[in-house]
């Protein structure tokens, strides 16, 4: 009659299978839980982490583009200063008076009359353009142009 009593202190589970699924489900969510604030801190991370590197990638990038600008001007100035002395050696090659000497240690001076020669024509054979036109096709065909563009 002990054991009688015992069941009767403690009232009997109606449905087993409920109550080992809450058991089962309360374990799992306990499971999780314990690992819920490493999840969390693991994805703070990540995004701050993330964000990080995006910002480093943006501040080297500004860098490079700053120092290639800086070149960029460096350059410019350079071949500025180079066409202006350029431009200068041009105008002294270009000087009446440099001319003027030049002819004069050459013995040259102005013309007292001027002669007008007029040339004929040369005279072509028939049978020799016919030779120069097809050589020239032929040409045509193995000289590669080095001015067309490639493609």
């Amino acid at each position: 009659m002990v054991h009688a009593r015992q069941l009767e202190a403690e009232p009997r589970i109606r449905n087993p299978r409920s109550a080992r699924t809450a058991t089962q489900t309360r374990i799992v969510r306990n499971g999780r839980a314990r690992y819920a604030n490493i999840v969390r801190v693991s994805a703070v991370l990540g995004v701050v982490l993330a964000m990080l590197m995006g910002y480093v990638m943006l501040t080297s990038n500004v860098t490079s583009m700053t120092y290639a600008l800086a070149n960029a001007r460096d350059q410019r100035d350079a071949l500025q200063e180079q066409t202006a002395r350029l431009d200068d050696r041009l105008a002294d090659l270009r000087s009446e008076e440099r001319l003027a000497r030049i002819a004069r240690q050459l013995h040259m001076h102005e013309p007292q009359q001027f002669a007008l020669v007029t040339l004929g024509a040369p005279p072509v054979v028939a049978q020799n353009a016919a030779h120069l036109t097809m050589l020239s096709s032929l040409a045509g065909w193995l000289h590669r142009n080095p001015h067309a563009q490639e493609r």
